[in-house]
Formats: structure tokens, C-alpha cells, sequence
């Protein structure tokens, strides 16, 4: 038997619906944003990561796709969706396109990591991306689009984690100072900090190991070093978020561990489980010219939809499956197929889903198999039905019977919903 690749996994028909609901939720949220989807493809010239994510990240360095292909050029299958919109972006001069530009996102992202709950080495993002303006009402204009959308599916406890990273003026000069304190401590973090400390001692401040959480507590915290022009733009965004009663708390110790970030960084957390991340998203005002665009200010978001899921499902989120067919309709005898095909086709046609019996099952085992399939409805034909105008329309949850003329049936299911 082939087995599936480690960290891949497949969606099962007894649990697509929740892909699909929460798929469908997102493009509607989306919608009433006025953001317009955007699709790219599954992989891109390794150069764009390196470029724009940055070459001394762990994405880069450690959890890529990257190989060569026929002709011996370098492509990544794609570790996460925004640099792949900018690249398009860029390709496709929608600079020519009134702005700001609202798109959105539902891809596969790829990264070779140790799987885990909820992080597999090929997941699925529900991602935005608003591009042409460096104003808080931006930011906020994201920020709320997460907060509806992670309300509509039904996320509680939703608290949104806030910060700035600042832009390359006054980052700088808080790189400094984090160093000359880090510095005191070096031989006190793990390995891959000691690396980082010479790399980019920002990304020490997301380290997940414990002696290192434990050291910056300590550290500087960013907010202390924003140049008048951040620290505005910060103060106006909190200013949007208390109007629309959006609760938040400033916490200087996230950072994205990506190059592309500047001024606000955010992450939303559930307290409904503890305190578990559900969507990280930021500015990344230089994003746009690393790809060779013209500078260009965008904010967006990402979001893990198997993460999403299983949030939904330990939190007792209760999704509604209407993919189940609403009426399946019986056949006495193998000879009364065709007149049940006729009305599973007139029901199809019609807007309401339909089965019937295909393999040759019993009478009794036709009934046991709509009860599986959890169908709403049941019609049974056999010779009388044929031959009249009307029948009876069984309903399963509690046994009613309702007479119903056919050439009404469409509308009967219909109303019933």
C-alpha cells in the first residue's frame, strides 16, 4: 500500500463540509470588504522568498520546498501566500488599478517542518492583502475584516494582540540597544538565538524555547524607541480599534519572524483554549519594491484553516452539514428506476439535492441507507405512484407524511427549508 507523505493529510467527504462552510465564510466576509480574490500559483522562483522573506530566516534557511526543475532552475513550492501576491502585483502593473487594491487568498502553503496539530508541512491560508495606503484606517480596515470573519464562523474569546516594529529608522536604532542587552546574556540562549543574535536579534524576541523567554522579559521593549511617525500611526490605529469596541492589548514582544514587516504586528488569540494564536498578520511597507515593484504600503493577514478547524471543533462549534441530500427517493421494484431517476433529475434541476437507489438494494436496506446518508426527505415509488399525481413525501426526523402533487415537489422542498 502507498501511504500519504508525513505531514500531508486528506479531507474526507465526511468532513469537507467544514472546509467548505468555513471556505465559504471567508469569501464572504471578504466580499462585503469589497475584497476581490486573487490566485497564484502553487510554486514561484525561489529567488522571490529570498528577496522578500529574507535569506537568514528559518523559512528560508530550514523549511522550504525548493528544488530544480527540467530546465535547472530554482523553484519553491510556496511557504506562505504574500509574497506571491506582491510578485504578481508587480508582474501585472495592478499598480494601474485604482488603489488601495483589496485581494484575497485560499491556497495551499508548503514548509518542511516536524508536524504538528494544526501545522502540516502542506496546509491551507485564508489570507488579505490591501495594498496602496500607510494609513491606520488600513490597518483597521484588516484588522476588523479578521475579527468578523473569525466571529462568523464562531470563535470566542477573541482578544487581539497588538504592536510595532517600527520602520528602518527607529528599528535600528532599538536593534542597538536589544543587542548591547542581549549581549550580557549570549551565552545564555539557545543555539539558533546565537545565531540569530548576529542576524537579526529581533527574531531572538519570538524564540519559543523557555531560558529564552525567560531572558527577554527583560529586554527593551520596542515601543520605548518609536520615531514620532510609528508612534502616531499606532496611536491612531488604537484610537479606530476602541471606536469599534475591538478589544486589544499592547504586547511589544511580537515580532514576525519574516523581513518584509514593518510598523503594526498583530496576532488574534482565543482564550476559549487557553491562549492559542489564530490569525498573524502586519504592514510590510517595503514588501513590494523587494520584488522590484515600486514602493508600494500594503497590511494584510494570514490565517491556518486547519488550525481554524480544529479550534472550532474542540471549542464545540457545532457546523451545520447541508451537503446530505434532501430528498431520496425509494424504488419498489428494480423496474420503477426510471420514473424515480425522472424525479431525482426534475428535483436536481430544480435547486434541491436528490438520490435514489442505483446498486439493487432492498426495499428495507434502501430505507437504512437514506437514514445514513441523512437524507431529509423519502419517496417511495412504485406502481400506484406512477400512475398518480400525487405522493407522499416522508419525512425522517420525526415520520410526517405529507401528500404532495409532483409537478409541486420542487417547491415543497424548497419552502420547507
Amino acid at each position: 500500500m502507498i501511504n500519504i507523505p508525513k505531514g500531508t493529510k486528506d479531507v474526507l467527504p465526511s468532513e469537507s463540509y467544514k472546509w467548505h462552510y468555513v471556505e465559504s465564510k471567508a469569501r464572504e466576509t471578504a466580499r462585503l470588504y469589497g475584497f476581490r480574490e486573487i490566485r497564484t500559483p502553487s510554486f514561484e522562483h525561489t529567488e522571490l522568498f529570498t528577496r522578500s522573506i529574507g535569506d537568514d530566516t528559518d523559512v528560508v534557511q530550514k523549511e522550504m520546498y525548493t528544488f530544480l526543475d527540467k530546465g535547472k532552475r530554482s523553484i519553491t513550492l510556496k511557504p506562505e501566500g504574500t509574497a506571491p501576491v506582491a510578485r504578481s502585483f508587480v508582474e501585472n502593473a495592478l499598480e494601474s488599478l485604482s488603489l488601495p487594491l483589496k485581494m484575497y487568498y485560499i491556497t495551499p502553503v508548503f514548509r518542511y517542518e516536524a508536524p504538528q496539530a494544526g501545522r502540516l508541512r502542506e496546509h491551507h491560508q485564508f489570507g488579505v492583502e490591501l495594498y496602496g495606503g500607510d494609513t491606520p484606517t488600513l490597518d483597521f480596515e484588516v484588522i476588523s475584516l479578521a475579527y468578523d470573519f473569525l466571529s462568523s464562523v464562531g470563535v470566542t474569546g477573541l482578544v487581539l494582540n497588538l504592536n510595532s516594529i517600527g520602520c528602518e529608522k527607529c528599528r535600528a536604532e532599538y536593534k542597538s540597544a536589544l543587542k548591547k542587552f542581549l549581549g550580557d546574556h549570549i551565552d545564555e540562549v539557545c543555539f539558533t538565538c546565537r545565531d540569530r543574535f548576529e542576524r537579526n536579534p529581533l527574531r531572538i524576541l519570538d524564540c519559543k524555547e523557555e531560558g529564552c523567554k525567560k531572558i527577554v522579559d527583560g529586554a527593551p521593549k520596542i515601543t520605548d524607541y518609536l520615531c514620532d511617525d510609528c508612534r502616531n500611526h499606532m496611536e491612531g490605529l488604537k484610537s479606530l480599534l476602541d471606536t469599534a469596541g475591538i478589544k486589544y492589548v499592547v504586547n511589544p514582544r511580537i515580532v514576525r519572524g519574516l523581513d518584509y514587516y514593518t510598523k503594526t504586528v498583530f496576532e488574534f488569540v482565543t482564550t476559549a483554549l487557553g491562549s492559542q494564536g489564530t490569525v498573524c498578520g502586519g504592514r510590510y511597507n517595503n514588501l513590494v519594491e523587494s520584488v522590484g515593484g515600486k514602493p508600494t504600503p500594503c497590511v494584510g493577514f494570514g490565517l491556518g484553516l486547519e488550525r481554524l478547524i480544529m479550534l472550532l471543533d474542540a471549542t464545540g462549534v457545532e457546523i451545520k452539514n447541508d451537503e446530505n441530500p434532501e430528498v431520496f427517493v425509494i424504488s419498489q421494484r428494480p423496474e420503477y428506476l426510471g420514473a424515480c431517476m425522472k424525479i431525482v433529475s426534475d428535483l436536481r434541476r430544480g435547486g434541491v439535492s436528490a438520490e435514489t437507489e442505483c446498486t439493487g438494494r432492498s426495499l428495507k436496506a434502501q430505507f437504512r441507507y437514506a437514514d445514513k446518508l441523512s437524507a431529509k426527505y423519502v419517496v417511495v415509488i412504485g406502481e400506484s405512484e406512477i400512475n398518480a399525481d400525487e405522493i407522499d413525501v416522508k419525512r425522517l426526523g420525526d415520520g410526517n407524511v405529507d401528500r404532495v402533487k409532483k409537478d409541486n415537489l420542487v417547491n415543497y422542498v424548497l419552502e420547507k427549508k
